[in-house]
């Protein structure tokens, strides 16, 4: 398949628990959408993978932030703090190509 690596069920379970760990760091109710996905690159000084993570408040204000690691290692403690909030959101009419 395109050389892609395949996902096992750890995998999945990994992004779960991230996103159950962003919803609890940022009091997001469980109807809200949160997003994890860990990507490879390629180019030179980038890190080999990073998880970006994406989530919408009920307000319908896009967050966005990277972690520098695999999702399978991340922990609670690699998440912003709660107070970054704010700054997490994508400005008015911003349109990254990531997320």
């Amino acid at each position: 398949m395109l050389g892609l690596p395949k996902k096992g069920a750890d995998h999945l379970q990994a992004v779960e628990r991230v996103a159950q760990q962003t919803r609890a760091r940022f009091r997001l109710g469980q109807e809200l959408v949160v997003l994890v996905a860990e990507i490879a690159c390629s180019v030179p000084g980038c890190p080999p993978l990073e998880t970006v993570v994406v989530f919408w408040t009920a307000a319908g204000v896009r967050h966005r932030f990277k972690i520098f690691k695999a999702v399978s290692g991340i922990t609670a403690e690699d998440l912003p703090y709660d107070w970054l909030m704010r700054s997490l959101a994508a400005p008015e009419g911003f349109d990254a190509d990531c997320c």
